[in-house]
């Protein structure tokens, strides 16, 4: 009997697995919440040059505070003032008065002033960080993501090793301590430090959870297990859109964000281990408790009666067992090597492409925390969607859709004007919530794809190729001032290529989980579940 028959006889989807879910839950809507942070914590409000210079205690005292902007900024070609310019002197002329004053332009001398109606401090008004350091301001991003990719291979190789229940309190305990010591940084430079370990902390999360979710359900329950855990996300992000709205200053803002963490810390000591991998590390005595528990809360103690800690080991045994694996073990055997290699593509064109458009939701027209619900709303929908196309159709065509279509609305919306903002909401609302059904599946597909002796050494592996697609994705949008629409060209290239690849990974639909290596590199069909069965 294999280990995931074993499974369904005791309820692969019972109050055990329920339990389970909802212990992690609250560390998992976080993530969304500082993946997508910046979208409040770095927004660039609406400012101009600081003119209080332009005061020689003359005329320019006598002005309203319009004639004073008139007077002493330039103006863009659709009319606004301009962000970064100023004039040397008072041009007196532009406001109906005599004179003929230099009218030299030079960048701000004096700073800037800026519009605190929406946000009351961000960190680009903290930091001034605008204009010439804007790029500083996509930075933060970019080095969060930097640790996040540094992260995930690390947990992924150190899960694999310790196990997933230990690494998950490492991470959980990590990401408070560097959230909060980021929210009281004094200067840019240690919050950028800060936030790279925030970030790297928190792939622990990421990764760790969904593989302990996916190894505790059965074949037929793991679609669902892969969707619904995705679903902590969407409600993240709506928590992220309900408290930015209430807190528009970004130090209090990281530190509100955090705190959920400190609920799955205390719940952590009712976190089981993964049994697939204690089986697969030869610790069949303690895997038998666990199996022991997770059949007396779903109320099937009767069938475990007759089976062994020797007989569980037999479930899941291979050649190979006593072998310690490292990310080496993905690139060794032609099967794994090109699974590894396609699925690599794949998550980068994933990440790059759902945070080019996650980060960018200022560009639609509508403000930032309205474009951020609608994103948010449509997820909900999508995924019970995307639920029953996984059980129909597959992970493999699937994945290629959504992404293929991601990439046909951000060609679309290529052609669309600004000022024709309900058609490009539109477009990038189906674009975003395809992106989304595209990372839901690449979650599922991937922890389907490896076996469990290397799994989260596959997770880590892929996660650290998305997270670089993702730390590149928020610089792309400075490619806009060599051509306006390199960035959307750029990111929907990207989604269409990765797209492709998508169809030369295996279907993975009720297919038994890989254990070993070996497993994988004869035909997959072998181990289908229907065959087990008989």
């Amino acid at each position: 009997m294999k280990f995931d028959n074993i499974l369904s006889e005791i309820n692969g989807f019972g109050k055990f697995q329920i339990r389970l879910f909802l212990i992690q839950i609250s560390a998992r809507m976080t993530l969304p919440c500082h993946f997508l942070l910046n979208n409040f914590m770095a927004a660039v409000p609406s400012h101009h040059c600081n003119i209080t210079a332009l005061d020689d205690g003359g005329i320019f005292g006598n002005l309203s505070q319009p004639e004073k902007l008139a007077a002493g900024v330039p103006t863009e070609p659709d009319g606004t003032l301009s962000s970064c310019l100023m004039f040397l002197k008072p041009q007196y002329h532009l406001v109906g008065l005599n004179s003929s004053e230099d009218a030299s332009i030079v960048q701000c001398q004096n700073g800037w002033v800026y519009d605190n109606s929406t946000f009351k401090s961000t960190l680009a008004t903290e930091w001034d960080l605008v204009c010439s350091r804007k790029g500083m301001n996509k930075a933060t991003a970019t080095v969060f993501f930097i640790g996040v990719m540094v992260g995930a291979p690390m947990f992924g190789f150190l899960s694999d090793r310790f196990g997933r229940r230990p690494l998950l309190l490492v991470s959980y305990l990590s990401s408070v301590l560097f959230a909060i010591l980021s929210a009281f940084s004094s200067s840019y430079m240690m919050f950028i430090i800060m936030r790279f370990f925030t970030g790297m902390s928190l792939s622990g999360i990421s990764i760790i959870s969904i593989v302990l979710n996916v190894e505790w359900f059965s074949i037929e329950h793991r679609t669902f297990a892969g969707v619904i855990i995705s679903l902590d996300w969407t409600l993240g992000t709506w928590i992220l859109v309900g408290i930015a709205y209430c807190i528009n200053e970004w130090r209090r803002l990281i530190v509100a964000v955090t705190l959920p963490m400190i609920v799955s810390i205390i719940t952590w000591r009712w976190l089981p281990e993964s049994a697939r991998w204690l089986l697969a590390k030869g610790k069949a005595d303690e895997a038998h408790q666990y199996i022991m528990q997770c059949a007396t809360m779903n109320s099937r103690t009767k069938c475990m009666a007759t089976i062994t800690p020797t007989e569980l080991l037999q479930s899941v045994k291979g050649e190979t067992e006593d072998k310690k694996y490292t990310l080496v073990d993905l690139f060794k055997t032609p099967t794994i090597r090109k699974l590894s290699i396609c699925s690599g593509i794949v998550w980068y064109g994933v990440a790059f492409t759902y945070y080019g458009i996650s980060l960018n939701i200022t560009g639609f027209g509508l403000n930032t925390y309205l474009t951020q619900l609608i994103f948010a709303s449509i997820e909900m929908p999508l995924k019970i969607g995307v639920y029953y196309f996984l059980e129909k159709v597959g992970r493999r065509s699937g994945e290629m859709g959504s992404m293929l279509l991601t990439g046909l609305c951000l060609l679309i919306n290529m052609f669309v004007s600004q000022d024709k903002w309900v058609i490009r909401t539109v477009v990038g609302v189906i674009g975003k919530a395809m992106s989304e059904a595209s990372f839901t599946i690449i979650y599922l597909f991937t922890t389907e794809l490896f076996p469990t002796v290397v799994r989260q050494n596959g997770l880590g592996y892929t996660a650290f190729v998305a997270r670089l697609g993702v730390s590149i994705s928020p610089l792309i949008m400075l490619l806009e001032d060599v051509w306006h629409l390199l960035p959307a060209v750029t990111y929907c290239t990207v989604a269409v290529v990765s797209g492709l690849v998508v169809s030369l990974l295996p279907e993975t639909l009720n297919i038994r989980l890989p254990e070993y290596i070996e497993d994988i590199e004869k035909p997959r069909g072998q181990s289908t579940r229907n065959k087990e069965i008989q």
